[in-house]
């Protein structure tokens, strides 16, 4: 059988270590599904139910792995949905590969049907975008691409027209006329030095040990570098914000942290921020100035990859171009130890009473169920090294807050582009890469309803990934969004007869579980996670439970009340649970 140019693609992604593929097969792709087929030895394909889930669980895996993931989907429509996915990736800087159909080149620019110029289309989205119309373009080109999504950390693109798939592998249909001959390249990345410039380093130690309340903000890019940010926060005596694509850094209990910032963070994050004369960045890239210090109020410290981001969200005194890993460990000699530390005592103190408030509204009396509480049985019985995908939403705050970093637990979401539903392709596609890991989806029920068919998916590629859907029958975020801005709700609560996802998972063949009373949630909870294959317990939460930020504003309180005069429909509901969180907060 002849070896077409499908398989010199298929075949490079295995030397690059590529064992899996999320996608949907279509006419526009038969030939890379052959090239799949005769390689299903060295390279997995895993069957998805919408492309849209293929991209993120092509996300998740590079998040969860730090190795490329990769996508397919067929030309027009399939290419079409992979860029939502695509677009997480890009904005929060995983290394991901798709690959998609394109109309036989015979028949481009006839409008033949499905013919969208898909890499057109990704333009924006794609760090290296190419069409392939030479095969022996392949495998060169995949190694560019690929080599172009780890060093840009983001989204690289070939789309392949059907005759080229199917064509001779290495075939080269016309005649050269340059000096020139196909490149012959190497499935192989050289990862930059992060080390960042001595004279940077030392003046950076130069700022940070002359700091008398110094504040550490880190992120996602710091991921890797837990050890190394707790030994630089012992040595400044600094409390550790952290983002929430970050939470995972350091564990939640530890004295360094004040936990999360923002609307979803802590009131002692807050006041850090209010408070800091010098504030070291590390591997995050921020954007709610809203949160951060005032210009000219404290001198600033980043620890960037990236020489373009250093400085964009707020002015950087010294900025240190680095690895964050590498970067802290060299600056660590440099700086003095300090003994005795006021301010970080002063803020370990204020977090034992914040943690204290949060475990107040962990409720199991409630009727209907806090979503506080639902978050805190999970957390008390998932493993210690669970991995957790959140969607975005009220859920998001929920897992902010009582979802509890410890031992090797880890955290991802859809950071930058906030995205709806990645929170069970996020899981798949981590169980794939960690098969002997728990891996747990927490998901609102807006998330779900939009990509529930991959629980399915879960069911036949026999995943064990367990889904804990928070169920308050509305797109609860928006709902306090529209309030905070002085509107009565509108639009954001779902009508009779509300959902009941269970029935779904075990139509799959999983395990299903409907709990409407907190009394039923951990035995639900328990039997999901013993169970052997996928799990969903879908739990009726109380939707009028505000995620209230961590210090109200005059001017979010003020619009608040605006909203209940102006009509908001469930205000006497959301005031009586609003007076019960008050009233169990202090009775503490």
């Amino acid at each position: 059988m002849a070896r077409i140019a499908a398989e010199s693609l298929v075949e490079r992604l295995a030397e690059w270590d590529v064992d899996t593929v999320f996608g949907m097969p279509g006419d526009g792709i038969n030939g890379i599904m052959e090239g799949l087929r005769r390689h299903r030895d060295r390279v997995r394909f895993v069957l998805v139910h919408h492309e849209e889930a293929a991209a993120f669980m092509a996300t998740g895996y590079a998040k969860a792995t730090g190795r490329i993931g990769v996508c397919l989907a067929t030309s027009g429509p399939g290419g079409i949905h992979l860029l939502n996915g695509l677009y997480d990736a890009k904005l929060d800087h995983a290394p991901v590969l798709a690959i998609t159909g394109m109309q036989e080149t015979s028949v481009l620019g006839t409008a033949y049907q499905q013919e969208v110029h898909l890499d057109r289309l990704f333009e924006d989205v794609a760090e290296y975008n190419m069409m392939i119309s030479n095969p022996a373009q392949l495998p060169s080109l995949v190694d560019v691409a690929i080599r172009t999504a780890y060093a840009r950390r983001g989204v690289a693109h070939l789309t392949i027209p059907n005759d080229v798939q199917v064509a001779d592998a290495g075939a080269e249909p016309y005649q050269s006329l340059g000096p020139v001959r196909p490149p012959r390249t190497a499935p192989v990345y050289l990862r930059g030095s992060g080390l960042p410039r001595a004279e940077d380093l030392e003046w950076a130690a130069e700022v940070l040990n002359g700091a008398a309340r110094p504040a550490m903000l880190v992120g996602a890019g710091a991921l890797h570098a837990r050890d190394e940010v707790l030994a630089v926060a012992e040595a400044l005596g600094a409390p550790v914000v952290k983002t929430l694509p970050g939470k995972a850094v350091i564990p939640d209990d530890s004295p360094y942290t004040t936990g999360g910032i923002g609307l979803l963070g802590t009131l002692p994050s807050e006041e850090l921020m209010e408070e800091a004369d010098v504030l070291l960045m590390v591997g995050t890239n921020f954007p709610y100035t809203k949160y951060l210090p005032e210009p000219g109020k404290a001198r600033v410290v980043q620890f960037e990859a990236d020489p373009a981001r250093a400085g964009t969200r707020i002015a950087t005194d010294v900025p240190v171009v680095c690895d964050a890993k590498e970067g802290l460990r060299e600056l660590l000699p440099l700086l003095t130890p300090r003994n005795g530390n006021a301010h970080l005592a002063k803020y370990q103190e204020k977090m034992v009473k914040w943690r204290g408030d949060m475990d107040t509204l962990e409720n199991g009396e409630r009727d209907p169920i806090a979503p506080q509480y639902a978050v805190s049985v999970l957390d008390e019985l998932a493993a210690g090294d669970a991995i957790l995908t959140c969607d975005s939403g009220t859920i998001a705050t929920w897992a902010a807050r009582h979802w509890t970093i410890r031992d090797g637990r880890e955290f991802y979401l859809s950071g930058t582009l906030a995205s709806m539903a990645p929170g069970l392709p996020y899981a798949i596609a981590m169980q794939h890469a960690h098969p002997g890991r728990q891996v747990i989806a927490y998901v609102g029920d807006g998330g779900f309803a939009m990509l529930m068919a991959e629980f399915l998916t879960a069911a036949q590629h026999r995943l064990p990934v367990k889904v804990i859907v928070n169920n308050n029958n509305s797109l609860g975020q928006i709902l306090w969004e529209q309030m905070v801005l002085g509107y009565p709700e509108h639009g954001v609560r779902y009508p009779e007869p509300e959902a009941d996802f269970s029935t779904w998972a075990r139509a799959c063949g999983g395990f299903g579980a409907k709990v409407g009373k907190a009394a039923d949630l951990a035995p639900a909870i328990s039997q999901a996670l013993a169970h052997d294959g996928p799990a969903l317990v879908d739990v009726d939460v109380n939707p009028n439970e505000p995620p209230m930020p961590g210090k109200v504003s005059y001017e979010q309180a003020k619009n608040f009340a605006q909203a209940f005069l102006r009509g908001q429909p469930h205000k006497a509901a959301i005031a009586t649970t609003l007076w019960k969180d008050r009233i169990q907060r202090l009775g503490d």
